[in-house]
C-alpha cells in the first residue's frame, strides 16, 4: 500500500516505468527515486573530464587578461549585485575591449554548458556595458554556443539524468516532437521564443528525443533573439530595474507568445492544405 500513492501521482503514462523500476520486492528497489543516482561510474568520469577541460580553458583565458584595480569578482545573484559589477567592469571593458569580450564569452558559454544559474544577469550586463546592438549579438552568440555545448554534453551522458528528473515532461516532449516531425523547426522556434518549456530542459532533452542538431541550432539562434532583446534592452536601465521578475510582465509574455504563434503559422497552413 505504501507505493500506491506515488504510482497514482505518476499517472497511467508513468506506470510502466515505475513497474520496471519496482520489478523486485527487495528493500533497495523500494527506496525513493532520489536515492538511486542514475549515472554510471563511466558517465560520471566523462562528465568530470568535460568539466575539467572547460574549466582549464576558462582559467587560461583569465590568466591572459590584464590585471585590474578592483578585487575579486563574483557572479551576480541580484540586480544590486549586477549594478555593483557593472560599475567595477565599466572602465575595464573600455580599456581592454577584446580581452574583456573574450572573458565574458568564455564565462557565459561555461555557465550555459554546465547549467549554472545566472546567465540572465550576464545578458543584462551585456546591455549595460555594450548597448543594444552589440549586446544582443554577444548574448545570442553565447547563448547559442552554450546551448549547443549543453546539447552535446547531454548526448553523451544526459539521458539517465533527464529520465530521472523529468520523466513525465520528457514523455510529453517526445510525443509532441513525434507529432511535428514534418515542421520541427517551426515547433522548436515556438518553444524557444515562448516560455512554454524551460530552456534548460530543451537543451538537455533535445538530443534524447532525436532532434537533429541543425534544427536545434537554427531554432536556438533565431528563437532566442526576442527574449534576448528584451533582456539586453533592460540592461540599459539597471537603475529602474528592481528584480529580474520585472523583465517578463504580462504584456511582454503576450508579445513573446504572439511572435511564437507566428512562427508556427506555416505548419498550420501546410496541414490545412494537406487536408483540403
Amino acid at each position: 500500500m505504501a507505493s500506491s500513492g506515488p504510482r497514482n501521482l505518476m499517472g497511467e503514462s508513468g506506470r510502466a516505468l515505475r513497474d520496471e523500476e519496482n520489478a523486485d520486492d527487495s528493500p533497495s528497489a523500494k527506496r525513493p527515486k532520489l536515492d538511486r543516482f542514475p549515472l554510471t561510474h563511466w558517465e560520471i568520469a566523462a562528465a568530470l573530464s568535460v568539466f575539467l577541460v572547460f574549466s582549464s580553458g576558462l582559467f587560461c583565458v583569465y590568466l591572459t587578461m590584464p590585471a585590474a584595480d578592483f578585487g575579486k569578482l563574483k557572479l551576480p545573484r541580484t540586480v544590486s549585485d549586477l549594478r555593483l559589477l557593472k560599475d567595477q567592469l565599466g572602465s575595464y571593458a573600455k580599456d581592454y575591449p577584446a580581452q574583456f569580450i573574450l572573458g565574458y564569452c568564455s564565462t557565459y558559454i561555461f555557465m550555459q554548458t554546465f547549467m549554472i544559474p545566472g546567465t540572465i544577469f550576464m545578458s543584462l550586463l551585456a546591455g549595460a556595458l555594450f548597448g543594444v546592438i552589440k549586446g544582443l549579438l554577444l548574448v545570442v552568440f553565447n547563448a547559442t554556443a552554450g546551448a549547443s555545448s549543453c546539447f552535446f554534453l547531454s548526448k553523451l551522458i544526459g539521458r539517465p539524468l533527464v529520465v530521472w528528473f523529468w520523466p513525465e515532461k520528457l514523455r510529453f516532449f517526445q510525443a509532441e516532437i513525434a507529432k511535428r516531425r514534418d515542421k520541427l523547426l517551426n515547433y522548436m522556434l515556438f518553444l524557444r521564443i515562448t516560455p512554454s518549456l524551460p530552456n534548460l530542459f530543451i537543451n538537455l532533452a533535445s538530443p534524447i528525443v532525436d532532434i537533429p542538431f541543425h534544427i536545434f541550432f537554427l531554432a536556438t539562434l533565431i528563437g532566442l533573439i526576442p527574449a534576448s532583446y528584451i533582456t539586453v534592452r533592460a540592461g540599459l536601465a539597471l537603475g529602474d530595474l528592481k528584480s529580474v521578475k520585472d523583465l517578463y510582465d504580462f504584456k511582454t509574455l503576450c508579445v513573446l507568445f504572439l511572435i511564437g504563434f507566428v512562427s508556427i503559422v506555416p505548419a498550420f497552413l501546410k496541414r490545412k492544405k494537406i487536408y483540403e
